[in-house]
């Protein structure tokens, strides 16, 4: 059992590193921006507010 469980680590680690964590946050960050872009006289300023924190989420060195 504890092979099972080292080879499934083993497999997962790359997938948790770099690029692909920081998208897990930062993609409903966008999502989220582009929602609340539709707003009519705040939207764009807070859709840019959101996606500057959100290139910030993606530059993060993991």
């Amino acid at each position: 059992m504890k092979i099972k469980t080292l080879l499934i680590l083993a497999f997962l680690c790359p997938l948790l590193s770099g690029c692909l964590a920081t998208k897990v946050v930062s993609v409903p960050m966008r999502v989220g921006g582009a929602v609340v872009s539709v707003v009519p006289v705040v939207g764009n300023t807070a859709h840019d507010a959101i996606d500057t924190a959100a290139d910030a989420v993606d530059d993060i060195p993991l």
